[in-house]
C-alpha cells in the first residue's frame, strides 16, 4: 500500500495508467530512434516512478511504477536500463531534474550518484529515460510524465473521445 493512499483506495496513477502513457508516446519514441541528432545507441529505457511513493516511503525498488524498454534489450550497446534507474533514483531522492543539480544543488550529491541527464519531476512525477543523448532523454521524460498526468485526468473525467 502506498504510503500516501487509505486501506480500499487505489490510485488512479498506476502501472495501467503508466503504459497508456508510454503507449502515447511510442510513436515519437520509435521515430526517434534511427535519429542520429537524438542518439547513436538507436535504444531507449524508460523509470516512472510511483508518485504515491515519495522518497522515504519505501525502497526505490518498490516505488518503481514501471519500465519500458526500446527495442529489444538484445539490441543494447549499454546497460541504459542501470543508466535510467540511477537517473530516476537520483531525481525521486532530490525532487531536481538530474541534469539540473550539478548547477542548483551538487550538495545534495553523494558518492556514486550519476551526474547524467535524463530524470525530470513534474508535480511529484518522476521519469527518467536512458540512451539518447541527455538533453532528449529530459524532453523525451518530461512528455511521458505529462501523458501520466493527462491519462489520470482521462480517468477523472472519464473517456469524452467523440
Amino acid at each position: 500500500m502506498s504510503a500516501q493512499t487509505e486501506a480500499g483506495r487505489r490510485p488512479l496513477a498506476d502501472a495501467d495508467a503508466a503504459r497508456r502513457a508510454i503507449a502515447l508516446a511510442l510513436p515519437m519514441l520509435e521515430a526517434s530512434l534511427d535519429d542520429k541528432g537524438v542518439g547513436e545507441s538507436h535504444c531507449l529505457h524508460i523509470v516512472i516512478m510511483d508518485p504515491g511513493k515519495p522518497y522515504g516511503s519505501c525502497a526505490f525498488e518498490q516505488a518503481i511504477l514501471h519500465e519500458h524498454s526500446l527495442p529489444s534489450r538484445d539490441r543494447w550497446d549499454a546497460d541504459y536500463a542501470h543508466y535510467a534507474r540511477e537517473k530516476a533514483r537520483i531525481t525521486w531522492r532530490t525532487a531536481i531534474d538530474s541534469g539540473q543539480l550539478m548547477d542548483l544543488a551538487p550538495h545534495l550529491l553523494c558518492t556514486g550518484d550519476t551526474v547524467l541527464a535524463g530524470a525530470i519531476v513534474l508535480d511529484g512525477i518522476v521519469v527518467a529515460a536512458s540512451g539518447a543523448n541527455g538533453w532528449y532523454d529530459e524532453a523525451f521524460s518530461r512528455c511521458i510524465a505529462s501523458l501520466l498526468r493527462a491519462v489520470v485526468r482521462e480517468r477523472l473525467h472519464g473517456n469524452t473521445q467523440g
